[in-house]
């Protein structure tokens, strides 16, 4: 399924709504480093890969700023690390 998630810069949070729950990825912007803080999806609408989604739109748009980023969510995290070395380039030293 392709979700068309919403970048809101002014929650710093990437988001989607799935049966009425928000799902959220939320991000700190320091110096040009994205700092990704925590992913949330309720556990009702849960294993159907909106935080995948949320996490490659994030990586995405910072790809399209020219940020880099700095996964402090546990999930993000991993998540970059099984996508063998796609977004190995925007990580923040």
């Amino acid at each position: 399924m392709s979700r068309d998630i919403k970048h809101n810069p002014a929650e710093k949070r990437f988001q989607w709504l799935e049966d009425g729950q928000l799902c959220v990825l939320d991000y700190e912007l320091h110096d040009g480093v994205m700092v990704v803080t925590h992913t949330g999806v309720p556990a009702a609408v849960g294993g159907r890969g909106i935080a995948a989604d949320l996490a490659k739109a994030a990586m995405e748009a910072a790809r399209e700023q020219g940020w880099k980023v700095r996964p402090l969510c546990s999930y993000v995290e991993a998540w970059m690390r099984r996508q063998k070395g796609q977004y190995d380039d925007l990580l923040a030293a």
